[in-house]
């Protein structure tokens, strides 16, 4: 399945829980997508569970198959979130600061199958971000903050030395924009 496909599909399930779920009452769980993923050929999707009026837990799932110079990445990542409120409105609306680990497996290819490995990347940051719900039932949301990864290269084949992980290894920044729908 593409990624168009899977973004559609994703896409046509929030309209339909739109739909399905348009009551008045607060919503407490919200699933939800980053617009930015497509931009780098990753899907990302989250649960969010509010927890009381000011906290909620996330949970927030990838999957990628990019390239970065000659390697190839496809794999997963989790990343769990704490979400702590700021604004005097309750959770899941308003200004919040959320502290996060991340989790990412791949597998690496170089073009033409000089070298394979996997790589596993640990990491975690800081996100400050803006939520907010319109009727209740969709999110929007921005978020951005410092990020840091430590990558670990299992090789099977060729040398270490082949793989670029610049780009999963070191200090960075995490980025998005989000939509979901609650239930």
């Amino acid at each position: 399945m593409t990624m168009k496909k899977i973004i559609f599909l994703f896409l046509l399930i929030l309209l339909f829980c739109s739909v399905s779920f348009s009551g008045y009452s607060q919503k407490s769980n919200f699933v939800k997508a980053n617009l930015f993923s497509p931009l780098v050929r990753t899907g990302s999707f989250f649960y969010e569970r509010v927890l009381n009026d000011d906290m909620s837990g996330q949970l927030g799932f990838l999957f990628t198959k990019v390239s970065a110079g000659d390697t190839k990445f496809s794999g997963f990542g989790i990343t769990p979130e704490f979400r702590y409120y700021l604004s005097e409105s309750s959770a899941p609306k308003g200004i919040f600061m959320a502290p996060y680990f991340r989790y990412q497996n791949f597998k690496l290819s170089i073009e033409g199958g000089s070298a394979e490995g996997n790589l596993s990347v640990v990491g975690g940051g800081l996100l400050v971000g803006a939520q907010t719900l319109l009727k209740d039932v969709i999110t929007i949301e921005a978020f951005l903050g410092p990020a840091y990864g430590s990558g670990n290269v299992a090789v099977t084949s060729g040398s270490e030395d082949d793989f670029d992980i610049g780009t999963f290894d070191g200090f960075g920044v995490r980025a998005g924009i989000t939509v979901g729908i609650g239930f």
